[in-house]
C-alpha cells in the first residue's frame, strides 16, 4: 500500500502530531538509503531465525498423533483415489501437505481398504518408505506458509502503525513457540488461521480498493473453510468486516450488499473446487452409516452450500463433539469439557511477554483515535473464535487458538502507535523476553510453558496431550535408549501415532503382564502418566523416575 492511501485508511479525523502522531518515522533519515535495506534484512533475519527452529524441529521429531493420516490420505489423493479417507476435514489443507509427498515420491498401496486409522502407519512403515524422509517433506510445505503469514502480520503491522511496529509484531510472529511447534507439523491448525488473518488483512486494505482485495478477501476466507470446517465459525464475522470495509469506501448500501456477496460466492468456489481438484466428478460415497445431526446442526449441515461431502464430514465432527472425551488440567483428570479449559492452557503456554503486549495492544487499538477503526478488524474475529472454541468438548490443546498469535501480536505491535520513550523501552523489552523464553525452549516447542509455570519441563504436570506429548518424541526416545541403557529391559506404554520397532525400540507391553513380572526400564508417554489409573497408576507407583525425553516421555527404573 502507498503512504497516501495508508494514512487515508488511517485518519478517521483531525489529527495533531502530538496527541496522533503519524505512523512510520519521521525526518529524512528515515528515507535515506542506509535504511533502505535495513528492514527487508530484518524481516529475513526474523524469518530465517524461525525457518532454522521449525525445520530443526522438523527433522528431529517423529510423527504426531493427527500426521500420519494427513499425510497418507495426500498420498491418497495425489493417486486419484479421491475422497476415501478423512471426510470430517476438506481437502485443501491435505493438498498443500501433497505438494512435498510428491517430491518425496513414496510408494502408495492403493488397494489398501483398511480403518482411517490404520491407513498413515501402513504408508510410513509397512510401505517400504522412509518415515524420516516422508515427514520431513510433507511438512515442509506447511513449514513455508507460516513464513509467508509471518509477511502477513509484517504487511498488517506496518499498515497500522509504521515499520517499527511491523517488526515488532513480526519478532513476537516468529518466537511464538506455539507458532513455531504447529508451523512445523504437517497438520492444518496453522494454515486455518493463516487463512484467517490473510482475509481480514485484505478486508482492511479494502476500505481503499474494495473491487481488488474484497474478491481477494473471499479466496483466502474460501482456503479456510476448505482447510478446517472450524472456519465457519468466521463467516459472519469476516462478511461483516467486508460490508464495513465497502460502507467505509463507498457509502452505498447495494455496493455494500454487492460485495458482501462477491466475498461469500468467491468463498463457496474456493471450497468447491478443492473437492473437484481431489474428485472432479464427485463419486464420494458416505460410509454407513453416518452419525445422525438434528436441531439447529442439523439444519445448518443441509443448508450449507458446499459439496455433500463437506456436509457429512460436519456430521462426524460434530459426532465426535458428542463424545465424552477425557481431559487433564492442572493435575486434574476429567470426563467432558471444562469451559475455562482453553484460557487457562493459554496462560501456560504463551510466553509471559506476549500475554502482557497481547492485553496492551488490544487496549491500544481501542484507546487511540486513528487505531480505532482497526479494532474490528483484530479483536472482533480473535474473541468470536475463542468464545466457539472454549465450547468445544475437545480439550486437547492450544492448537484450536492458534489465531490468537496471529491476530493479537498485530494489535501488540501498534502499543509503538503510542509514540512514547517508555512505551518504546517497555515493548522491547518485552519482546526480548519473549524471544529469550523461545529460544531457551529450542527444540522442544510443543511441550513449552512460561516461566511461571516452571518451563517445558514442568508442563506435563499441567497439561496434556499436543500441550505436551502428541507422540512427537519417539525417535528421540530410541537415541536415548540406545545411548545410555543399551543392555536394559524395556516395558513401553507410548501415546501416538508412531510404530515404536521402525525406529528400532525393542519393548514390551507391561499392562499385559502381572505387575510383579515388569522389570527393568518403563517407559511412558506423559499423557499417559497424567491420566494412568489401575494397572499403570500401580506400576509407576512402584517405579522411580530416572530421566526423560524430550519433557513428553518420562523414563522409571523398576
Amino acid at each position: 500500500m502507498m503512504a497516501s492511501e495508508q494514512q487515508t485508511v488511517l485518519d478517521t479525523g483531525p489529527q495533531d502530531d502530538e496527541e496522533h502522531p503519524r505512523p512510520g518515522p519521521k525526518g529524512p533519515k528515515a528515507a535515506g538509503p542506509a535504511r533502505r535495506w535495513l528492514v527487508p534484512l530484518l524481516v529475513v533475519v526474523l524469518l530465517g531465525q524461525m525457518a532454522v527452529a521449525m525445520v530443526t524441529t522438523a527433522v528431529q521429531q517423529t510423527p504426531t498423533i493427527d500426521e500420519p493420516v494427513y499425510v497418507a490420505t495426500a498420498a491418497e489423493y495425489l493417486h486419484g483415489q479421491g475422497i476415501r479417507y478423512n471426510p470430517e476435514h476438506p481437502p485443501l489443507g491435505k493438498l498443500i501437505v501433497a505438494v512435498g509427498v510428491a517430491i518425496a515420491d513414496p510408494h502408495v498401496d492403493t488397494s489398501f481398504d483398511g480403518p482411517q486409522i490404520d491407513l498413515g502407519p501402513h504408508l510410513l512403515y509397512e510401505s517400504g518408505n522412509d518415515p524420516w524422509r516422508l515427514m520431513l517433506w510433507a511438512r515442509l510445505p506447511v513449514i513455508l506458509l507460516t513464513l509467508l503469514f509471518g509477511l502477513v502480520v509484517f504487511s498488517f503491522t506496518r499498515e497500522l502503525a509504521g515499520r517499527a511496529a511491523g517488526l515488532t509484531a513480526l519478532a513476537l510472529y516468529a518466537f511464538s513457540p506455539d507458532l513455531v511447534a504447529h508451523g512445523s507439523l504437517a497438520t492444518l491448525d496453522v494454515p486455518l488461521a493463516g487463512f484467517l488473518l490473510t482475509s481480514v488483512w485484505l478486508l482492511w486494505r479494502a476500505r481503499l480498493r474494495p473491487r481488488l482485495y474484497v474478491p481477494l478477501a473471499g479466496l483466502a476466507l474460501g482456503a479456510a473453510l476448505a482447510t478446517k470446517m472450524s472456519a465457519l465459525a468466521a463467516v459472519p464475522v469476516v462478511l461483516v468486516l467486508a460490508a464495513l470495509s465497502v460502507w467505509h469506501a463507498r457509502r452505498n448500501v447495494v455496493r455494500v450488499l454487492g460485495a458482501v456477496a462477491v466475498a461469500a460466492v468467491t468463498a463457496t468456489a474456493v471450497v468447491w473446487a478443492s473437492y473437484l481438484v481431489v474428485d472432479p466428478r464427485l463419486r464420494w460415497t458416505s460410509p454407513d452409516p453416518l452419525p445422525a445431526v438434528h436441531g439447529l446442526r442439523g439444519t445448518l449441515i443441509d443448508l450449507l452450500p458446499f459439496p455433500s461431502a463437506y456436509g457429512n464430514g460436519m456430521r462426524i465432527q460434530f459426532h465426535f463433539e458428542n463424545y465424552p472425551w477425557q481431559g487433564f488440567l492442572f493435575g486434574r483428570v476429567y470426563t467432558g469439557h471444562l469451559w475455562y479449559y482453553l484460557p487457562a492452557a493459554i496462560l501456560v503456554k504463551t510466553p509471559l511477554g506476549l500475554l502482557a503486549l497481547w492485553a496492551a495492544g488490544a487496549v491500544v487499538v481501542v484507546a487511540v483515535r486513528r487505531l480505532r477503526p482497526a479494532a474490528p478488524y483484530l479483536l472482533v474475529p480473535a474473541g468470536v473464535l475463542l468464545a466457539v472454541a472454549m465450547t468445544g468438548s475437545r480439550d486437547f490443546g492450544t492448537r484450536y487458538t492458534l489465531f490468537l498469535p496471529m491476530f493479537l501480536t498485530v494489535a501488540a505491535g501498534c502499543v509503538l502507535a503510542l509514540r512514547r520513550r517508555w512505551a518504546v523501552v517497555a515493548t522491547s523489552a518485552l519482546v526480548l523476553f519473549v524471544a529469550v523464553s523461545s529460544v531457551r525452549t529450542f527444540p522442544y516447542y510443543l511441550p513449552y510453558s512460561n516461566e511461571a509455570f516452571g518451563g517445558p519441563s514442568r508442563t506435563h504436570l499441567r497439561l496434556h496431550d499436543s500441550n505436551v506429548d502428541w507422540g512427537q518424541d519417539l525417535g528421540r526416545l530410541a537415541d536415548r535408549l540406545r545411548e545410555r541403557y543399551p543392555d536394559e529391559r524395556v516395558w513401553l506404554v507410548y501415546k501416538g501415532s508412531g510404530a515404536p520397532a521402525a525406529y528400532g525400540i525393542e519393548a514390551s507391553d507391561p499392562l499385559k503382564e502381572p505387575v510383579a513380572d515388569v522389570r527393568g526400564l518403563l517407559v511412558v508417554s506423559d499423557s499417559s502418566v497424567a491420566k494412568a489409573k489401575g494397572k499403570l497408576a500401580e506400576l509407576i507407583d512402584g517405579s522411580r523416575a530416572v530421566d526423560e525425553v524430550g519433557h513428553s516421555i518420562t523414563i522409571y527404573r523398576r
